[in-house]
């Protein structure tokens, strides 16, 4: 309970700092599932609500799915799958405009650890079709993630943790540079399946800057095993 009232009050500080900020910085809102239907099968899920400033204004909405393979146990899963994105782009204080995405992606990821230190690579390919683009864009993407622990030996009911990321965007065509982003978080398992990050997030992209506060839901459902299987 007071986890949960941390997080409660650490959110009220900063949604009037978001207010005050308008411009400057965003909120994102995200939720990403995976849950497994075989022995080596998941389906992934996400829902990400990106936002100007702190709860309108909305910049992008994503909703991505895909369905993937465990090539071993547990630590190397290959997934294709489809996402579709709404973008908001303001051309003057005043007016916007919508557009729509539509994207097919490839994706590798591996997991390790190291005592408490649990790492994650996504190496990731992505064929983008954009509303009023004439050809498909090509994009590769390489993620890197690190979760720590704080009060136990590893990532399990009751544990705060330390979380950070950073990845790379790459273009096929120019600007090869597409974007970097660096993330930092707080985050709290509140069950095997269940855990929440309250995060903040600086977007480098190649000749500006932007900040965004996060708040990330993770929903896991691993494939139940038989008591007593060999």
């Amino acid at each position: 309970m007071r986890i949960i009232l941390f997080f409660s009050l650490l959110l009220c500080l900063n949604t009037p700092a978001l207010y005050a900020q308008k411009s400057e910085v965003g909120n994102w809102f995200i939720y990403f599932g995976n849950q497994s239907f075989a022995k080596r099968w998941n389906w992934h899920n996400e829902v990400q609500y990106r936002n100007y400033n702190a709860l309108s204004d909305l910049e992008q909405l994503l909703l991505r799915t895909g369905i993937g393979y465990n090539l071993t146990e547990n630590n190397n899963n290959i997934l294709v799958g489809y996402g579709f994105i709404k973008s908001q782009r303001y051309l003057k204080a005043d007016s916007s405009i919508y557009f729509d995405e539509h994207r097919i992606y490839q994706q590798f990821i591996t997991r390790q650890n190291f005592g408490r230190f649990f790492l994650q690579h996504r190496y990731r390919l992505e064929e983008r079709f954009i509303e009023n683009v004439p050809l498909v864009r090509w994009r590769a993407r390489y993620f890197l993630s690190i979760n720590v622990p704080i009060n136990k030996s590893k990532l399990e009911k009751g544990a705060v943790y330390l979380s950070a990321y950073n990845e790379l965007f790459i273009n096929s065509k120019s600007p090869v540079f597409d974007r970097n982003r660096v993330y930092g978080a707080l985050g709290y398992v509140f069950h095997k399946s269940f855990r929440i990050e309250f995060g903040y997030m600086t977007q480098y992209l190649e000749t500006r800057s932007r900040p965004q506060f996060q708040i990330v839901i993770f929903n896991n459902f691993p494939f139940p095993q038989k008591e007593n299987a060999q």
